[in-house]
């Protein structure tokens, strides 16, 4: 009995230690995954937008504590089910204006640019049919650079993802943690 109660102890030392090194790693995961998802639902709606050689519109909107995001392929401007579409939420969703850290890396990386903020706020991005950003179905193309902030509001200490979308429609990803700097992941 005391062999059992001693290996028990053991057992429960190691699994204290083991449980905040796997939050963290798990916390990471799903933040890489919800950047992973808007990254691809961006790429997704480009290659559409070339593929059908018109232009398609990637939409967003909230839902509950979270975000539903789609390919609005038939522009009415609601999700069909026909659309493809996904739902951010949970730990690692969209993060209001303001909450992520200094993206002075950012800008520094992409020549000074001005980063416009798509975060927490319903609306869409529109690909034309060379897959550049337009302003808006019929308009102009873009010369902003778009950027998607996610992570969580309640716990910051897991750090930020960034989804970037380039005028001519390329996608990138960027890691920061808390208070660190930003590095480009993808």
């Amino acid at each position: 009995m005391v062999e059992l109660a001693v290996s028990l102890t053991v057992m429960l030392i190691l699994t204290a230690i083991a449980i905040p090194s796997l939050m963290n790693s798990f916390r990471t995961y799903q933040l890489n995954d919800a950047a992973g998802r808007l990254s691809d639902m961006l790429k997704y709606t480009r290659f559409e937008a070339v593929r059908q050689n018109k232009q398609i519109n990637f939409k967003m909107q909230p839902s509950g504590t979270g975000w539903i995001i789609w390919v609005d392929s038939i522009a009415n401007g609601t999700t069909d089910a026909i659309e493809k579409q996904q739902v951010l939420a949970g730990f690692a969703a969209l993060l209001p204006a303001g909450a992520p850290p200094n993206t002075a890396a950012i800008t520094a990386t992409l020549n000074g640019a001005t980063l416009t903020s798509l975060s927490g706020n319903p609306g869409s991005v529109t690909f034309d049919a060379r897959g550049a950003i337009r302003q808006s179905l019929g308009g102009a193309v873009s010369t902003n650079v778009d950027v998607f902030y996610l992570g969580s509001v309640t716990n910051p200490e897991y750090g930020y993802r960034a989804v970037i979308l380039l005028p001519s429609g390329a996608v990138q990803i960027w890691t920061a943690p808390m208070n660190g700097p930003w590095q480009r992941v993808g």
